[in-house]
């Protein structure tokens, strides 16, 4: 079990894997409280908000928008909250994910069928050059 020590924020952002600039960003918005202030001025942490920045860069790890990860966290919080309500951003974001990846899917066919015309040798046409260009792209 770690101790009750007072972290600065380059303490906590190396613990919990993200950059103190995003802590900062984090606290700006809402997402975590502001640090309690040392006699120095010094952001200080807990091992409680440690355990929050791994949460929130977790679930932005999976896509989760902002938005999505503050109800995350508001659940995470409502010991009577339901299960029902986690699934259901869950696969919400399952959902977002299929609809980029099928967006992601048609950019490569597409991008592979002009590298596929381009006869990349030493003349100056190049098919992918001319999409690009082309108004109707």
């Amino acid at each position: 079990m770690e101790t009750a020590t007072a972290l600065t924020i380059g303490e906590a952002a190396s613990r919990a894997g993200v950059p103190p600039k995003t802590i900062r960003f984090y606290e700006s918005i809402g997402l975590i409280a502001p640090a309690q202030r040392a006699a120095n001025r010094y952001r200080s942490y807990d091992q409680d908000s440690v355990r929050r920045l791994r949460f929130i860069a977790r679930a932005r790890g999976l896509g989760f928008a902002l938005k999505e990860v503050a109800a995350l966290l508001a659940l995470y919080g409502d010991r009577h909250r339901s299960s029902h309500d986690v699934k259901r951003l869950a696969l919400d974001q399952i959902a977002t994910l299929d609809r980029k990846i099928a967006e992601l899917t048609t950019i490569r066919r597409s991008l592979a069928d002009l590298a596929e015309r381009c006869h990349g040798d030493d003349r100056p046409d190049c098919p992918i050059l001319d999409e690009l260009e082309s108004p109707g792209a």
